[in-house]
């Protein structure tokens, strides 16, 4: 797989954004309620810090959203079939970049529990857990933090 490009993405891109969220196997079991009916909107694009990986043919292998104020990592996802191939990386990289050029010291994240380990991988530390937010939510998410220089 050649390195995807990381662009901004553009309002018009939310159905296919959506469409990556709903679908994710990260998602599925007890989780599911979490992202069903979960809707990536273009105001939200048009809102947010919002980047996209993208492959040949255009198509979306994973986007995330950070917000400015206050710093947090909103959404991070990378389709299926193209994790394990950098696209994760290269979007926290990426993410941290584009946190750094804001002038962000620090960015949240709470985290969905199987991505834990993934964003320690990529220097976030754990700070702390957040609490269940029925009814979708019905678990524990880990708190953590980058920090950045």
């Amino acid at each position: 797989m050649r390195t995807p490009m990381i662009r901004r993405a553009a309002p018009e891109d939310a159905q296919r954004l959506t469409s990556l969220v709903r679908t994710s196997g990260a998602y599925r079991g007890p989780y599911a309620a979490m992202v069903a009916g979960y809707d990536v909107t273009p105001e939200y694009v048009s809102r947010h810090e919002v980047f996209a990986a993208v492959g040949t043919g255009n198509r979306i292998l994973g986007f995330y959203a950070l917000i400015l104020a206050p710093p947090e990592l909103d959404l991070a996802f990378v389709a299926d079939d193209a994790q394990g191939t950098g696209v994760g990386r290269l979007l926290m990289e990426h993410m941290l970049t584009r946190a750094g050029e804001a002038g962000l010291s620090e960015v949240r994240v709470i985290a969905h529990p199987p991505a834990e380990p993934f964003y320690r991988r990529m220097g976030a530390e754990r700070v702390g857990m957040s609490p269940p937010i029925p009814p979708k939510v019905t678990w524990e998410r880990p708190e953590l933090r980058f920090a950045l220089p």
